[in-house]
């Protein structure tokens, strides 16, 4: 029994409550809401005459939507941050409706740097004005200021940031920090950027490419450590999870509108607008919840990468410009061919005594 305990607490359980769950609750909405409203309905009345049990019959169909949506989560992930659908170039509309927003990947990247400089420039006007008022700004701070109380639109929003609180000024800072440090790192989308900035944590500090070394860093890093990400990243997935399902059952809602029975086609209607709404609230909420699972990361990369060190037989230097030699060569190592150079200025990273002690010792 406590085998299975430990299973379920393990991959199991964020299995169930990332994706079965879910799932189950967008097929419950299907076949007891919106299929008995239309003439649809036929369908479940087959099962009946079949002799098959309905309730058995939407379990198994709940489950199996969970096992096909977590078998696709990738591309799920990559169309919501950015990477899948979008055109490179901000080509023209070829004369799509107005209506029909234009998936350009350099206006909605565009967009989003905006966003993030002005959530920067916001920061720096209120810390700065603080400092000037203390008198302690350097000549660039000076610079820096004068720059930023030249934008009309930073000093409105300078009226009403000075107002709030240290508590209030603390959640305009995390809008920020979900936005990668390097600005060629920015994707088209709010959720892409939340997760785009802990994935060049590792890069961005130690040269560390934790994207690429994913599985050797999990492999090494302590235990509690991995289990954090897992755990964090359960409750994204959740939310992706009610977000795809919520689309697809909003849109067979407004679908089956035409063939609705009697009186049922205002709670189609009100179904299929409640769950595209609430389709839209899940993404604002993942978006925030990426919060504890950037933090997880983080604990992550900082804690894992000298027992990653210690597997690759190297030491870790002394100091931080070091270390991110080491990890750059390794990153390098690890995706090109392989070469003697770059072999050569690695070995001086290298323990001396070998993994495991199965290098001869040095010669005296």
């Amino acid at each position: 029994m406590s085998d299975i305990v430990k299973g379920i607490m393990g991959g199991g359980w964020t299995l169930l409550v990332g994706w079965f769950l879910p799932a189950a609750v967008n097929v419950l909405l299907l076949a007891y809401v919106v299929l008995p409203a239309s003439e649809a309905e036929a369908l479940l009345t087959s099962l009946d005459r079949a002799g098959v049990n309905r309730d058995l019959a939407v379990a198994g169909a709940g489950v199996l939507l969970g096992v096909l949506l977590a078998s696709v989560q990738t591309p799920l992930y990559r169309i919501l941050e950015g990477y899948i659908g979008w055109r490179p170039q901000a080509a023209a509309r070829r004369a799509l409706p107005r209506w029909v927003p234009s998936l350009s990947l350099t206006r909605w990247q565009e967009r989003q740097v905006s966003r993030r400089n002005q959530l920067l420039g916001r920061r720096d006007l209120l810390e700065l004005t603080e400092l000037e008022a203390g008198g302690t700004l350097d000549a660039d701070d000076v610079a820096r200021l004068r720059e930023l109380r030249a934008d009309d639109t930073l000093r409105r929003f300078f009226v009403e940031d000075s107002r709030r609180s240290a508590a209030q000024r603390n959640l305009l800072d995390e809008k920020l920090q979900r936005y990668p440090v390097d600005e060629q790192q920015i994707v088209p989308t709010r959720l892409g950027n939340a997760i785009r900035r802990f994935e060049e944590y590792g890069y961005d500090r130690y040269r560390l490419d934790s994207q690429r070394m994913w599985n050797d860093l999990t492999a090494t890093a302590p235990e509690r450590a991995a289990k954090q990400v897992e755990q964090a990243r359960t409750t994204v997935d959740l939310l992706i999870c009610l977000l795809y399902g919520h689309l697809i059952v909003g849109a067979v809602a407004l679908g089956t509108i035409p063939i609705a029975v009697a009186d049922h086609e205002w709670l189609l209607a009100a179904v299929g607008a409640g769950l595209l709404l609430l389709a839209r609230i899940w993404y604002e909420v993942a978006i925030r919840s990426t919060d504890d699972w950037a933090a997880a990361v983080r604990s992550l990369v900082n804690l894992g990468r000298k027992p990653l060190a210690e597997a690759l037989a190297l030491d870790l230097p002394e100091t931080i410009e070091q270390e991110r030699q080491m990890w750059g060569l390794v990153a390098t190592l690890t995706a090109r061919p392989y070469h003697r150079g770059r072999r050569a200025a690695l070995d001086q990273f290298r323990t001396r005594s070998g993994a495991g002690g199965s290098q001869p010792p040095r010669t005296p």
